[in-house]
């Protein structure tokens, strides 16, 4: 047998697994039970990462040494007086786009809503004009600048939509740079086609649709079979003025026809009723739920549906945050996203967990979990995502902190408290 593993951390003051029993989704008060390993009498806690990369070991560092302290590493890290989270997954971006909206940003504060935006030619129309001028190799190179940063903050994997093409040479464009992307850059990308964003100008939505439905939906599922493309998901932005309950239905089962797992805009501006619809669908996530209504609720809870919740948008479009807590008592799954777009730049996890906890009245324990596990759930990873057990991926978060809280209380410091990232087993970040 080959006495040579991948990576080493060891002796961390504090390990955030999460989960330790195999859980693959945690909902209810579940969400505020965190499996944690502490250091005992100075002996503290390593975790080795084989050459697959996969978690071998997780136990205080006595025991590790005894049962791999003939082996060697590629690479070790010293987390004495440290702690170790699991790596973050970002359940819901739009990160591929050119031109910035800031002149937009100016008019929210202004009081301009995002109707009124929309209407005036902004929003999604300016972005996307903007992305259609745009080159492949410009795109990509905004795009690994973005998920670069994305790791700084200690996202291991993460959530990205199309959207800004509306057409199918456009969409395409945009989904052939997540496919260069993930060969280039230590993040792992679940790629979600969203030709549905928004209706082109000079269209209707029953075109729209039509587009997407004989002609951009059936290029993506032809790439996909030729492993050109690696789409994981089908999105649509269900909403009054974009498309309705029957235009989504319609684009969300062809996309499940084809193999992809659902993942939509729902219930934002307006209640169309679509957490009903997802879970009549058995969506695996309906994000966004500003104004989701009570049998949507309990449809979600019964459907197992998750709700991906998106702090960023509501505080940026001053909205009424969605009712988190109505959905966490009934049982709804709850993961977190950045919903990373020109209209909302953010690109921390972390910063998404705090203002998750003040906006959204979630606890810190129940925000972790959004996070991780519950957020790995969202996107078809939670058998090997999003908590740190044995035999799961090696992604993980080494933090300049002797609590974790302190990852999320210290606002806006993530990047000054996280030392080490680790995708894989492999350290893809260190803090200079």
């Amino acid at each position: 047998m080959e006495k040579h593993f991948r990576l080493l951390v060891k002796n961390a003051k504090q390990v955030v697994q999460v989960c330790s029993k195999g859980e693959r989704i945690l909902t209810g008060a579940g969400m505020k039970k965190l499996s944690i390993l502490n250091e005992s009498n100075k002996d503290g806690i390593s975790i080795v990462i084989n050459r697959e990369g996969n978690i071998t070991a997780i136990d205080h560092h006595s025991v590790v040494m005894r049962d791999f302290g003939s082996y060697t590493f590629d690479q070790e890290i010293d987390a004495t007086g440290k702690c170790i989270l699991p790596g973050l997954i970002d359940g819901h971006t739009h990160p591929v786009w050119a031109g910035d909206r800031v002149h937009e940003f100016a008019m929210k504060l202004g009081g301009a809503s995002y109707e009124e935006i929309h209407a005036a030619g902004g929003g999604i129309h300016f972005t996307t004009g903007k992305t259609q001028e745009a080159s492949e190799d410009e795109l990509l190179a905004s795009f690994k600048d973005r998920l670069q940063s994305m790791i700084r903050y200690g996202t291991t994997t993460v959530e990205c939509k199309s959207g800004y093409g509306l057409d199918t040479e456009n969409e395409l464009k945009m989904l052939r740079v997540l496919e260069r992307a993930r060969k280039e850059v230590p993040i792992e990308i679940s790629s979600t086609f969203c030709g549905a964003h928004a209706v082109p100008k000079g269209k209707t939505a029953e075109d729209a649709t039509k587009d997407v439905l004989e002609n951009q939906l059936p290029a993506v599922l032809d790439l996909n079979k030729t492993g050109d493309l690696h789409v994981e998901n089908i999105d649509v932005f269900c909403e009054k003025g974009v498309f309705n309950r029957e235009q989504t239905e319609q684009i969300l089962k062809a996309g499940v026809n084809g193999g992809l797992a659902i993942n939509f805009h729902g219930d934002e501006l307006t209640d169309l009723g679509s957490g009903e619809l997802g879970a009549s669908l058995k969506a695996r996530a309906i994000s966004h739920l500003e104004k989701v209504n009570d049998r949507g609720i309990e449809a979600m809870a019964k459907a197992g549906s998750i709700a991906v919740i998106l702090p960023t948008t509501a505080y940026i479009l001053r909205l009424v945050p969605p009712p988190v807590r109505k959905m966490i008592d009934a049982g709804v799954p709850i993961a977190l996203g950045t919903d990373f777009n020109p209209n909302a730049f953010c690109l921390s996890m972390v910063l998404t967990m705090h203002l998750a906890c003040v906006i959204m009245r979630m606890s810190m324990e129940e925000s972790l979990v959004a996070a991780t596990i519950n957020a790995a759930a969202s996107v078809g990873r939670a058998e090997t995502h999003g908590s740190l057990e044995v035999g799961k991926i090696g992604d993980l978060i080494v933090a300049d902190i002797t609590r974790w809280e302190h990852l999320i209380y210290q606002l806006a410091c993530a990047d000054q408290l996280i030392l080490h990232v680790v995708k894989k087993g492999e350290v893809v970040h260190t803090k200079p």
